[in-house]
């Protein structure tokens, strides 16, 4: 990666991976990001194909400014491999992009690339930004696709939402497709309606690990909900650093809301940060992201006490929500919950 920096790349390429299971029109929403990027900018795109010869990188509009790289065969997220190493340090070498796009095949699981992207050899030289899943409302009609790991993972880990081809999806679909969105957790930064992949460029910058997210406007006839958090006053763009979170709290009619957000350095040792969610009486819900060393799990716990850990594909920070109807001693849990943060920066 040194030699990828010093032979131009002088500072963290904006990159956006755009997901979403197969038909869900990424590569149409990649063309309309192209034709309306900046006219003085270089722009770069990774594309890989499930299939043994690429079609993508034909579908594609490329030109003097816009430099297309395609890994056709297999999945682009199985990073243990040095082709996605190999293609990507070429294209950021060769292309010196001013932007770069990935698009994952329909059948990969992303998380892969943004540990790659995240980890040491590339660190330097990316800077990941708004991470965008289309999804076609029509396929939740089909159980095999519900159920679909990959389909969920996409979901799970994008910070929008874009749910395309409305204009062909029944209104039951759409309003299926909004409950599903809105009933994430981490909520979303956004969630978008759009018929044909039409995605404003401003919308690839909404999300950074870097830097505090902007205010926009947005398309007409788009929809969006923000998180709780990324709206533009003082109080709520505070930033976590490492070994200090972001806190923000809330009450609405006697119920009381608590949220802390951490830097993604951070990583919470497994069994202090569980015995102490599950042993936490007064909160009526408790749900989380966390980081626990190279992994990350989610946990969710209900009025019955019933609590479910699993593995997350969420990649972007560790965040913490209690819900209660009765105060809680923040500071106090503030402090217990650092408490459970391992020395080592992962």
């Amino acid at each position: 990666m040194l030699s990828i920096v010093k032979k131009g790349i002088v500072k963290a390429v904006p990159t956006n991976i755009l997901t979403g299971f197969l038909g869900a029109g990424k590569t149409t929403a990649i063309n309309q990001l192209l034709a309306n990027k900046p006219a003085n900018e270089r722009w770069a795109v990774l594309v890989n194909e499930f299939g043994q010869i690429g079609v993508d990188q034909s579908l594609l509009n490329s030109g003097d400014d816009i430099r297309i790289s395609e890994i056709p065969g297999g999945c682009l997220c199985c990073t243990r491999g040095p082709q996605m190493r190999v293609a990507l340090a070429r294209l950021l070498r060769e292309a010196k992009p001013d932007r770069l796009l990935i698009e994952p095949t329909g059948l990969g699981h992303p998380s892969g690339i943004v540990d790659l992207l995240q980890g040491p050899d590339f660190a330097a030289a990316i800077e990941l930004r708004s991470m965008i899943c289309l999804i076609d409302p029509q396929v939740l009609d089909d159980p095999r696709v519900l159920r679909h790991q990959v389909f969920n993972d996409q979901i799970e880990l994008a910070d929008i939402l874009v749910l395309n081809k409305t204009d062909l999806c029944s209104s039951e679909q759409l309003e299926e497709a909004r409950l599903l969105s809105n009933n994430m957790f981490p909520p979303k930064a956004a969630v978008l309606n759009t018929t044909r992949g039409e995605l404003a460029t401003e919308f690839l910058d909404l999300t950074s690990a870097r830097k505090a997210r902007p205010s926009i406007s947005l398309n007409p006839g788009s929809t969006t909900n923000y998180a709780p958090g990324d709206r533009d006053t003082e109080e709520e763009t505070q930033k976590a650093v490492p070994g200090g979170a972001a806190f923000w709290t809330s009450e609405l009619d006697g119920s009381y809301s608590y949220s802390w957000q951490f830097d993604p350095q951070d990583c919470f040792a497994t069994d202090a940060i569980l015995g102490l969610l599950d042993n936490e009486s007064e909160p009526l819900r408790i749900k989380a992201v966390l980081r626990i060393g190279h992994a990350w799990i989610s946990y969710n716990r209900g009025f019955s006490n019933d609590r479910e850990v699993r593995e997350s594909s969420w990649r972007r920070d560790s965040r913490i929500e209690m819900i209660s109807d009765s105060k809680l001693d923040a500071e106090t849990l503030s402090l217990r919950l650092h408490a459970c943060l391992t020395d080592k920066k992962q």
